[in-house]
């Protein structure tokens, strides 16, 4: 099937390269040409696993193309994929400039039948507002439009696409209907669904799961900090409720909050549709209101420990994008961390395996990019986990210990287990647990007299 893909960004990249690797057509059209010309030589513009395997191979075979053309590039087209981004405004609504703008172009480019989908995610009723914007031009007998929101997750976004849990499509056209079933079926073999719906519902869909999701990791979050009050074990609380078949085990992992692309950015939008049609959607606010609270916790911490003025500490800072497996830095937890710390005082040595040259945009030189994960720690007070890559697992904590100025571990993810912790001497905070070796706390007189002395407030 010939298909057009408007946007590269993460949902349209990632969704033409899946197309096309089950045999499609695929172009992909967007008007930055720098990122047109480094993807015809196979550069990404975004780390994702297993996403470049596929681009170099689907551009050998010449099944992907890319153009900065609109024209060129929906000639052929049997069904046109809207890709584009949405972002919030400072109210939460999604802005649907972008989506429309192309509509409006298509309206006078289109000389065939055409499924036009909306893969962005957008607010309730915006299929129809597409619908609108092409009828100017266009007669209806030329087009559909169909809703047809993503599910991926960052890290494993080619995996869920290729073996997709489920595939939601909102249309109430037979036609159109068939056109996206045929689309879809060859990655549905292994027997999950896909499920025809209305375009409203299927629009709400979208915002009903990432919301949920957000809630269940909000909840979690209020479970840790509540566990750290009563002496309780968050780790066992979130495996007893995980075992509950009613419950599930996914997205009950205590930490300093969500971020990303969608969840903060959905569940936003959701709270505005719910403001627009005049109903108090409170659960939802909450959410919003406790993971901004959350993303405070481990700064928090710290100046508990160490003290509000951080003049003179160093710390290391292990993780920077939102989570693992990607180099996304929206609304990660790690940049509120970061502007706490240094306005605190502190001076902050940070890695992560991909995201460090996204973050240099927003900090500059006002913080120091370390070499590797050890590179960071050398000469620091403490170190900070804030993202649970891999590779932070199972390091190396006799020789953390010793190029450690100070033995203090604050972890935001909780990867580290209390039984390792209480083997190696450090102090060790993280969420929902008991502290492991308070006393620790005792020598902290003696390293500050020490960063006093470096201050040049001692003689």
């Amino acid at each position: 099937m010939n298909i057009a893909i408007i946007g590269t960004g993460y949902v349209g990249l990632v969704t033409g390269t899946c197309f096309a690797e089950t045999g499609n057509n695929v172009i992909c059209i967007d008007i930055d040409e720098k990122k047109i010309s480094n993807l015809k030589e196979g550069k990404s513009p975004i780390y994702e696993p297993g996403l470049d395997v596929l681009l170099e191979r689907n551009i050998k075979e010449k099944r992907l193309q890319f153009t900065t053309s609109l024209v060129e590039g929906i000639k052929q087209a049997k069904v046109i994929f809207l890709a584009l981004p949405t972002p919030p405004g400072k109210d939460g609504s999604a802005d649907l400039q972008y989506v429309l703008d192309v509509a409006a172009s298509l309206s006078k480019l289109i000389t065939h039948y055409t499924v036009i989908v909306n893969k962005s995610t957008v607010p309730v009723g915006t299929a129809e507002k597409v619908r609108e914007v092409l009828l100017t031009h266009l007669d209806p007998s030329l087009f559909d439009v169909v809703s047809n929101p993503e599910f991926l997750r960052e890290g494993v976004a080619v995996e869920d696409f290729l073996k997709p849990d489920r595939v939601v499509i909102g249309t109430s056209s037979d036609r159109a209907k068939k056109v996206m079933d045929e689309l879809y079926q060859p990655y549905l073999r292994q027997g999950n669904p896909i499920y025809f719906m209305d375009e409203r519902s299927s629009e709400m869909t979208k915002y009903a799961a990432n919301s949920y999701l957000a809630m269940r990791i909000s909840f979690m979050n209020e479970m840790a900090n509540l566990c750290e009050k009563t002496g309780a074990n968050v780790d066992w609380v979130r495996i007893g409720i995980g075992g509950d078949s009613r419950i599930g085990k996914r997205f009950l992992f205590p930490g300093i909050g969500y971020g990303g692309s969608c969840f903060p950015k959905d569940v936003k939008a959701l709270a505005h549709t719910a403001l627009e049609m005049d109903y108090d959607f409170q659960l939802i606010n909450t959410v919003m209101e406790v993971n901004d609270r959350q993303k405070l916790v481990l700064g928090r911490k710290i100046k508990n420990y160490f003290g509000s003025d951080l003049s003179g500490y160093t710390f290391a800072i292990w993780g920077l994008a939102f989570k693992p497996e990607t180099d996304d830095i929206r609304d990660a937890p790690s940049l509120e961390l970061i502007k706490e710390l240094t306005a605190a005082g502190a001076k902050l040595r940070v890695f992560d395996p991909e995201a460090m040259e996204n973050v240099k945009h927003v900090f500059g030189d006002k913080i120091h990019f370390a070499t590797d994960m050890y590179d960071a720690v050398e000469g620091a007070s403490a170190l900070i986990v804030v993202t649970e890559w891999s590779e932070f697992r199972n390091p190396d904590f006799d020789r953390i210990y010793e190029i450690l100025k100070h033995p203090a571990m604050f972890d935001g993810r909780n990867v580290y287990s209390l039984d390792k912790m209480e083997g190696l001497g450090f102090y060790y905070e993280s969420m929902g647990r008991k502290i492991v070796h308070e006393q620790v706390r005792e020598t902290l007189a003696v390293h500050h007299k020490t960063i006093v002395r470096e201050r040049g407030v001692l003689d």
